[in-house]
């Protein structure tokens, strides 16, 4: 029961660093070039696809795995993940007033951005654990990881 946690926490720490990269890049991009709120998302969501799917595939590649199957067991391990991930931390960002119209040097901005990622992290990290404990999600890679 405790490695399922530990493995969620891990994997949710991993799926987080893509999805923060991407979403942060995303909602920066978004709100420079002055996009309305739903572009800047579309975009933060894109991007933390991107790099969620790219952390995850360069980590596979690298223990030996052909590129097809990589694509496979990066989509069957993140897609969950990242989908929760992004619908909770852009709902936060949405919610929060103000923040998507705050500016970069806003302080509301990047305040509301981390407090979104770390709810996401908070609410994600179950769902991880439900998956894991059914063979799904992370739960896919443990044979890469172990070779």
């Amino acid at each position: 029961m405790r490695g399922n946690w530990s493995a969620a926490v891990s994997a949710t720490l991993h799926c987080l660093t893509g999805c923060a990269i991407g979403e942060v890049l995303g909602m920066v991009i978004g709100t420079w070039l002055g996009l309305p709120a739903w572009g800047t998302v579309v975009l933060a969501v894109a991007l933390a696809f991107l790099f969620g799917y790219a952390l995850t595939l360069r980590g596979v590649l690298k223990a030996g795995v052909g590129f097809t199957a990589a694509v496979k067991l990066a989509l069957a391990a993140d897609t969950v993940s990242i989908a929760v991930m992004e619908v909770v931390d852009n709902t936060v960002m949405l919610v929060v007033p103000g923040a998507m119209a705050a500016g970069l040097t806003s302080a509301l901005f990047w305040g509301a951005l981390a407090f979104s990622l770390a709810v996401a992290f908070a609410l994600t990290v179950p769902v991880n654990r439900w998956l894991i404990a059914r063979g799904k999600g992370h739960a896919v890679m443990h044979h890469v990881h172990h070779h």
